[in-house]
């Protein structure tokens, strides 16, 4: 009798045990939809643009038609020749989504759904239209700020933390997809940290909710009815959803949105450096025991971390506390640095750790990468040394000229360029500028023969270069091949 009933018991046990792991999935959406939408908002935009009036007034493919009509058949008669029509203004208007975060009506969304527009409405689930002011935008992440004018309160959305969200979880998207109007749909968050070559601090997470055209401003809400992101883009070769859509984590966005209320603009942390990923080979070569951190390829002069001390060459390993895994981790970190913060910097320098102390600048929004021109230098009859599959000439007034190089810039250039050779397997290109072989500065093809040749003698498997061209500084990994 006690081993039916223990058998009983571990039946019943086993059952509830499946119940439960099998309560993940929710049974609707139905009350966190009518608690959500009412803060959700549907934006209509219009900007008025200069340009030919159509031939035809039909739009679209018709008159595409039309106007390849009349170049094929030109008019006849004492009139004819090309149409000269005066260019005349006209409206072109956007739909996109955004939600209400305040009651007093501060509305985000994205840049791109308002970025140029005269005039901006905000449609509320009510069936209400109010014009919207934009308080301040970025293009940077993608998010912008309205605030509703009018004198009433609005319904409003908290925001979660996206950091504590996890691959798996539910998630729901309310928006305006197609300009339908305000429409949900429900996934789960397919990846987090997601880099799309979208801006230079992303970190997106990635979900299987059905966004659209029209989504983009809407928010991504958790379980809890909290915004953990902002939707933004989708990948899809049709225009539609193909259940990969990415959205700004909230915990990115706050940031960006505090500021862009309290300023008009965003005010980022600087460093002043200038970095590349640290890939397999350039770990090995620099000593450290795996891949990670940013390799500070040059120094902004008289920027923070000129100022700190730090150098290129250095890889960063920590920045006020945080860990940088990847590259790509640390221009966001030191953008939501507070300015003037003095933080920890950890550095790999030389097969040692370092500590550094740097207070962060302001980012000049303004500003852009200096970019040298293409290069127009050709071989200037200048000593020609090769090695590893390179031609090396040393930098001259010609050379410097055609790249419009600074006077004092010393390096040899890469004339000439075996693309079969390891040289150009580790990195190296066409016109780059080689400054410097390991911790030797170098001013000629000469001195890059003997600092490669002495390394090789001493049977170093591999030196870095440091190397400039059109996009900056950047350094290699040359693997030292004896049999070249």
């Amino acid at each position: 009798m006690l081993k039916v009933f223990n058998a009983a018991f571990a039946l019943i046990l086993l059952v509830t045990i499946q119940t439960v792991s099998a309560r993940s999935a929710p049974d609707g959406f139905a009350d966190l939809a009518e608690r959500l939408m009412p803060a959700v908002v549907n934006i209509a935009t219009t900007q008025k643009v200069s340009g030919e009036s159509p031939h035809s007034g039909i739009p679209g493919p018709f008159n595409d038609m039309f106007e390849e009509f009349m170049r094929k058949f030109p008019q006849q008669g004492p009139n004819a020749g090309p149409r000269q029509n005066p260019p005349r203004e006209r409206e072109i208007g956007s739909l996109g989504s955004g939600f209400i975060i305040h009651p007093e009506g501060i509305v985000v969304t994205n840049n791109h759904v308002v970025e140029g527009a005269d005039e901006i409405t905000v449609n509320l689930a009510d069936g209400e239209k109010y014009v919207a002011e934009l308080i301040g935008r970025d293009s940077k992440t993608d998010l912008a700020v309205l605030k509703i004018k009018a004198k009433r309160k609005f319904p409003f959305v908290k925001f979660g933390d996206s950091q504590k969200s996890r691959v798996g979880e539910w998630v729901i998207a309310i928006g305006n997809p197609f300009g339908l109007g305000g429409s949900l749909s429900a996934g789960i968050i397919s990846a987090i940290n997601r880099d799309i070559n979208a801006g230079p601090y992303d970190s997106f997470i990635q979900t299987d909710t059905a966004i659209n055209r029209g989504n983009s401003g809407g928010p991504l809400f958790n379980m809890d009815g909290e915004v953990i992101g902002v939707n933004s883009a989708i990948i899809s070769p049709s225009g539609g959803s193909v259940g990969i859509g990415f959205s700004i984590p909230s915990d990115l966005a706050q940031n960006v949105i505090e500021q862009l209320q309290k300023y008009g603009e965003t005010r980022r942390g600087w460093l002043g450096v200038r970095i590349q990923q640290v890939t397999d080979e350039l770990a090995l070569t620099l000593g450290l025991p795996k891949a990670q951190g940013a390799l500070v390829s040059e120094v902004s002069e008289g920027g923070p971390a000129d100022k700190s001390g730090i150098e290129a060459g250095d890889v960063i390993l920590s920045f006020d506390g945080q860990d940088i895994v990847q590259m790509r981790d640390l221009p966001r970190i030191v953008a939501e640095t507070t300015v003037d913060k003095r933080v920890s910097v950890i550095v790999f320098r030389k097969g040692a750790k370092k500590e550094l102390k740097v207070v962060t600048g302001k980012l000049d929004e303004t500003e852009q990468a200096s970019v040298l021109p293409e290069s127009k230098a050709t071989k200037s009859g200048a000593v020609e040394q090769s090695i590893l599959g390179m031609t090396l000439v040393a930098l001259d007034e010609k050379i410097r000229e055609g790249l419009s190089l600074d006077k004092n810039l010393q390096g040899a250039f890469v004339s000439d360029l075996d693309n079969n050779s390891v040289a150009y397997d580790s990195g190296v290109r066409l016109g780059d500028i080689i400054t410097k072989v390991g911790a030797v500065s170098v001013q000629n093809g000469s001195d890059v023969v003997k600092a490669i040749e002495a390394l090789k003698a001493k049977k170093e498997g591999s030196v870095l270069l440091l190397l400039r061209n059109a996009n900056g500084s950047r350094f290699v990994a040359l693997k030292l091949d004896s049999k070249n």
